[in-house]
């Protein structure tokens, strides 16, 4: 492709910013980057509470996250941030310890079985799924793999054959129990369901695997973990700065036309022309939200095949409080609920944090889901109280909620539709149109995997 083709980017959070970056690195300048909001970061929220940051998106990384140390080198930044800890609470209130035996001599069995069982699952995941950790969904349904191999930062390329990889398309608690693993799900419902993503009897192995292949969810379980001082946010606030075309803000995209060769996009009123368009928005919003929020195919110019495959994209409803306490209040440490997270406990409190350690004049975040597919969703306001009521079980009630944010969270498809080859489907579409689809539903909804389909995907056509 011409180094000088003119190049539109919708979306300055991680996918857009990070596409940015690897098409400047490949020669390519003539790039704009369109963010409708007054700040950069997408699901990378940073606010100021009392002088210090704090997280409304985004918290962490691990040593895994080959793509944010991309941004990290071309900054000169690195991980500063405090060091996280953890602890856990049943639905009681009561702070309990489920992985150490010496507290849980009666679920020593269960506590054996399930070591036994991760380790199986390592080794599965390296033999019989292989293939299983590349980054986005090329092939999986077909029983194929093709990507950039996720073991090193090197990223090399590979591809091969593996009819296995098609059982990722079932759902995760379903791909446990083939595999005789079923007690896995233990260690990886902590950095996933609590994270928004979902419940394990109704998301796609492959988004579960991939997002925590064994390397990442082992960094999560030993705590290896990466935070930034000045918050996630400003990453890529640093990778901003730093481009030669930082993202246009404010910009208010109200339509898109792709005719001729060129691609003519209305912002703020007037129409500017590009050859290409690369989109890491939202392609698909099934529902009007009371924030306007609407997906690609209401303001571009949408073809059939567009509408009929961006229309199978569900979303998750996760929802986070910022949350003042009293000083006497204030909980020591972070805490997972693991009683809350499963489909019967819906709208509850599932994790709360404390980022900053040495202070108590700052906010604590919590986190709940309200949807789970096979279930009626829970209005927001009733999720909102159901929260505040569960911190005052946990002793750690709030005095006051400072912020909060429902936001359009986890992009994907259900199993029938990954089965069906949702993602082979759309792939191939890559390039039609002069348009290229990006972001969280291209690969999975945390900062790396989107800003590593951005790298593969600039790799790939540019």
């Amino acid at each position: 492709m011409d180094k000088k083709t003119r190049i539109c980017i919708i979306g300055g959070g991680p996918a857009g910013l990070s596409a940015g970056m690897y098409l400047e690195k490949k020669g390519y300048t003539n790039y704009t980057i369109l963010e409708k909001l007054d700040r950069v970061g997408g699901k990378c929220w940073s606010p100021t509470y009392n002088g210090r940051r704090y997280e409304m998106g985004a918290i962490m990384g691990v040593p895994s996250y080959y793509a944010v140390h991309d941004v990290e080198e071309f900054c000169g930044i690195t991980h500063d941030g405090p060091k996280l800890n953890r602890n856990y609470k049943n639905g009681k209130g009561d702070v309990i310890e489920p992985f150490e035996p010496k507290k849980n001599i009666l679920k020593i069995p269960r506590l054996l079985k399930m070591k036994k069982q991760i380790k199986k699952l390592g080794e599965i995941l390296e033999t019989k799924y292989k293939g299983y950790d590349l980054n986005g969904h090329r092939g999986v349904a077909e029983g194929r793999y093709e990507g950039f191999s996720q073991t090193s930062s090197k990223r090399q390329p590979v591809k091969g054959e593996n009819p296995n990889l098609k059982d990722l398309c079932m759902p995760f608690k379903d791909f446990c129990k083939l595999n005789g693993v079923e007690l896995t799900q233990d260690v990886w419902i902590g950095p996933y369901t609590s994270f928004g993503y979902g419940y394990f009897d109704e998301i796609p192995a492959a988004y579960v695997l991939k997002y925590l292949d064994f390397q990442t969810c082992m960094n999560f379980v030993k705590i290896n973990l990466w935070t930034w001082k000045d918050g996630t946010q400003s990453i890529w606030e640093h990778l901003n700065e730093k481009l030669k075309n930082p993202a246009r803000l404010n910009s208010n995209i109200s339509k898109v036309e792709r005719k001729d060769g060129k691609v003519f996009v209305t912002v703020n009123g007037k129409v500017e022309e590009y050859d290409k368009i690369i989109i890491t928005s939202p392609l698909y919003v099934p529902n009007k939200r009371k924030d306007g929020l609407v997906g690609m195919v209401d303001y571009f110019d949408a073809r059939e095949d567009e509408k009929k495959y961006f229309s199978k994209i569900d979303y998750e409803r996760y929802d986070v409080l910022a949350c003042e306490t009293k000083p006497e209040d204030h909980p020591e440490i972070s805490y997972y609920v693991f009683d809350n997270m499963v489909p019967e406990k819906l709208g509850h409190l599932m994790v709360y944090y404390r980022r900053w350690r040495d202070t108590k004049d700052q906010v604590i975040t919590t986190y709940a889901l309200r949807k789970h597919r096979d279930r009626k969703e829970i209005p927001y306001e009733e999720c909102r109280q159901t929260v505040l009521d569960d911190l005052k079980t946990m002793h750690n009630p709030a005095s006051n909620v400072i912020n909060e944010w429902t936001v359009y969270y986890f992009p994907h498809v259900f199993s029938e539709d990954y089965a069906a080859g949702w993602y082979d489907k759309v792939e191939a579409m890559q390039g039609k149109y002069d348009t290229y689809y990006a972001g969280e539903i291209m690969s999975f909804g945390d900062m790396d995997e989107t800003a590593e389909y951005s790298r593969e995907l600039v790799e790939r056509f540019f």
